[in-house]
C-alpha cells in the first residue's frame, strides 16, 4: 500500500489534487480540511495516503495529518460508509469536532453534515464511540502524565496495531494502560499489552 507521498503540488480542484513525485503525477482525493492546509501550486507537499482498491478503480486518498487519516480509516469500518462518504464527513467536520459529536452522542450535529441522514448518524454513534474513546485515551487526554510523556504517538500506533490484531478498542486501551512506561516505543507498548492479555487468560 502507498502510505505517503512527497512531491510538487501541480493542480488542485476539490476534492482532487495532482501531486508530482519523481516525474509521475498522482491524482489524490482529499477532504477540505486538507485542502485548507495546501501550499501554493509549485510548492512541495507531503501527504499521508490511503489506497482504496476496487475492481473498476484504484483511488488514492490524501490527508494532511495522521489524525485525519486514522479517522478516515475508522469510518470505512462502519457499516454502509464508503470512501466517498467518509471523505464528505471529513470535509463537513474537523476530526476534533466529529470526535466531540460522537462522544457526546449528538445525533443532530452529525445530521448537519452533507450526506449524513439520521440513520447513518445513529450508526456512526454506535460503531464509532468505543473506537474514538480509545483513540482519545491513547493520545494521553485525561491520563496521568498526558502528552507530556512524549510517547502519545507511540500509544496511538500501538492501539491501532492491537485493534488490527482483533482486540476491541476499549479492550486494547485497557491493555495498553498497564503497559505504559516513560519513553516506551510502539513495539514495547505492544509487547507489554500482549503480555497483559496473556496474564488475563
Amino acid at each position: 500500500m502507498i502510505g505517503s507521498l512527497r512531491g510538487i503540488l501541480r493542480a488542485k480542484a476539490p476534492p482532487q489534487l495532482l501531486l508530482e513525485v519523481g516525474g509521475v503525477g498522482y491524482e489524490v482525493e482529499a477532504p477540505m480540511s486538507t485542502f485548507y492546509a495546501l501550499p501554493a501550486l509549485g510548492r512541495e507537499l507531503h501527504l499521508l495516503t490511503h489506497l482504496v482498491v476496487r475492481d473498476d478503480a484504484h483511488t488514492l486518498y490524501g490527508f494532511a495529518t495522521e489524525t485525519e487519516r486514522r479517522l478516515f480509516r475508522d469510518l470505512l469500518r462502519v457499516t454502509g460508509i464508503g470512501p466517498k462518504l467518509a471523505l464528505t464527513i471529513l470535509s463537513g467536520s474537523s476530526a476534533e469536532a466529529f470526535t466531540r459529536c460522537v462522544l457526546a452522542q449528538d445525533v443532530g450535529a452529525l445530521t448537519k453534515i452533507p450526506g449524513v441522514g439520521r440513520k447513518t448518524a445513529e450508526r456512526l454513534l454506535v460503531e464509532m464511540r468505543d473506537r474514538l474513546q480509545a483513540d482519545v485515551q491513547a493520545s494521553g487526554a485525561g491520563l496521568p502524565g498526558g502528552a507530556g510523556d512524549g510517547n502519545a504517538a507511540a500509544e496511538t500506533e500501538a492501539l491501532s496495531a492491537l485493534v488490527a490484531l482483533g482486540y476491541k478498542p476499549a479492550e486494547a486501551s485497557r491493555l495498553l494502560q498497564g503497559a505504559r512506561a516513560p519513553g516506551a516505543s510502539t513495539e514495547e507498548l505492544i509487547r507489554g499489552a500482549l503480555q497483559n492479555a496473556a496474564r488475563d487468560t
